[in-house]
């Protein structure tokens, strides 16, 4: 069986691949810069199996690494490169991998950390030199990727999704969807997160394209979305929101706008259907392959708020704390089925059990069905921050808040913001002698917390607001009010 872009090779190789600002590559293309990616990787030691980091932005080089290790049957690692040096240690110590691709502006991250790297560069796509493909064939019960998701604890936890999960998830997203010939997916997504990578791959098994973005520019996507025929386009509410604030009018191209990331408010949907813009709400895991459930823009004018249908060869149901299913209309746990879930969470004693069929996971997040099968959002897992898209853990950043000496405890909480959707916001108890709130002391302020956040968080998480008090509150049983600590802090004037 061949790897997918040998066989979208064989297929249409003069199809449109990927387009990267005015720089635009064809499947046959596109190939050959894989083969020279693999002749570097065979070189430097890489074999089928082995783990293999990538710390790098979306790039032309980021995007054959991707088909390269497949071709090899390496297993890709992508690292966010929003990280510390320690949160990339901890995650690659943890997966063992064998070595760390970097580019060159990023290696100041790994030279701390006790890891084999290496700096890639576009030199790799320009060789001719041969490589030997493994005796194994490519398999879709293959482990593609291990894509690190935050735990309900805090702690990172590894997604291990395998080649099937992708097929299906791309083939579910294909039915809900469509698939024009000439379709141009812009994507701006990070591609160490499981809804950058599901357009790569979605678009090889499609012969489709992908224009592909290095981050959320403002300026970089209204030129793409004003020169460029892009058909579809995968947001967050946060760059919805801006690009609505920038933009007078859409291309007559687009056909969709793939919002996820977090749910989208109902009043960012309305402004967005005034605006004539075709969004599709929709909810999906890193554990499931990125897409779950998908309302389209007919049936969002009709139901704004709702994230549609679970999408083919999926199931969700709603249960209760003793895991039994409920009726329409009552919240509980969202329970995702079928062959997009991953193969479990990646560990040392199990890394090679890799399952096919049905999987079912548990996703934490608390939701309902109405009484046509469409999926309701309450709340994101029970503690969980979403902001700007990006996957906030309170138990993470109050631990690293309770390291502090001055700190007794920490609340962090995320408080609505229009733009952001969420801002991460901590309630920090002193200990004795160190002041009450509001008035912090000459010890220890608020831009101190900051600044030992800063240098132990990634940016994203790092709390926007702090707000010092003697005591937090707690509840009866002696935990802290989360809820009553949103609610107060709420009120304390910006």
């Amino acid at each position: 069986m061949h790897e997918w872009l040998a066989a979208r090779v064989k297929a249409s190789p003069d199809a449109l691949a990927l387009m990267i600002g005015t720089s635009q590559w064809r499947y046959a293309e596109l190939d050959l810069f894989v083969n020279g990616v693999c002749a570097h990787l065979q070189k430097a030691g890489v074999t089928q199996g082995q783990f293999v980091g990538v710390l790098m932005p979306n790039t032309l080089v980021y995007t054959c690494l991707v088909h390269a290790l497949a071709r090899l049957g390496g297993v890709l690692v992508p690292l966010n490169t929003r990280l510390t040096p320690a949160e990339l240690g901890w995650q690659i110590k943890h997966t063992s991998c064998d070595l760390v691709l970097v580019t060159e502006d990023l290696a100041a991250k790994l030279s701390v950390t006790a890891c084999k790297w290496l700096v890639v560069n576009e030199a790799w796509l320009e060789t001719s030199m041969p490589y030997t493909l493994p005796q194994t064939s490519f398999a879709m019960h293959h482990l593609q990727a291990v894509v690190f998701t935050s735990g309900t604890s805090g702690q990172p936890k590894g997604a291990m999704l395998t080649f099937a999960n992708h097929f299906y998830s791309a083939l579910a997203s294909a039915y809900k969807l469509g698939v024009q010939p000439h379709d141009l997916w812009l994507s701006c997504l990070p591609l160490y997160h499981v809804g950058g990578m599901a357009v790569l791959w979605r678009s090889c098994l499609y012969g489709t394209a992908v224009d592909l973005h290095p981050k959320f520019d403002l300026e970089a996507i209204n030129h793409s979305l004003d020169t460029k025929p892009i058909t579809l386009i995968s947001l967050v509410p946060t760059m919805l929101t801006r690009l609505l604030d920038t933009r007078q009018s859409w291309p007559e191209s687009l056909r969709l706008v793939l919002l996820g990331g977090g749910a989208a408010a109902p009043d960012l949907v309305t402004r967005a259907q005034a605006a004539g813009v075709p969004v599709a709400t929709t909810y999906g895991l890193t554990e499931a392959a990125s897409q779950v459930a998908t309302m389209l823009p007919e049936e969002v004018w009709r139901k704004p708020g709702s994230v549609g249908k679970a999408l083919l060869f999926t199931d969700i149901k709603i249960v209760d704390d003793h895991g039994r299913r409920l009726p329409p209309h009552q919240h509980g746990e969202i329970i995702v089925s079928g062959p997009t879930v991953m193969a479990g969470y990646f560990s040392r004693d199990r890394s090679l059990e890799i399952g096919g069929g049905n999987q079912s996971h548990a996703t934490g997040d608390i939701g309902y069905l109405d009484d046509e099968g469409d999926l309701w959002l309450v709340q994101r897992r029970s503690d969980l921050i979403v902001s700007g898209g990006e996957n906030v853990y309170p138990a993470e950043v109050e631990a690293v808040l309770k390291q502090h000496p001055a700190v007794a405890d920490a609340c962090v909480v995320g408080l609505p913001d229009p733009a952001w959707g969420q801002v991460v916001t901590a309630m920090i108890a002193l200990k004795a002698g160190q002041g009450e709130a509001p008035t912090p002391n000459a010890n220890v302020t608020p831009d101190d917390l900051t600044q030992f956040c800063r240098e132990r968080l990634a940016g994203y998480k790092i709390p926007r607001h702090i707000y010092l008090v003697s005591q937090l509150p707690q509840t009866a049983s002696g935990k802290i009010a989360r809820r009553q600590v949103a609610e107060a802090m709420q009120q304390i004037p910006a």
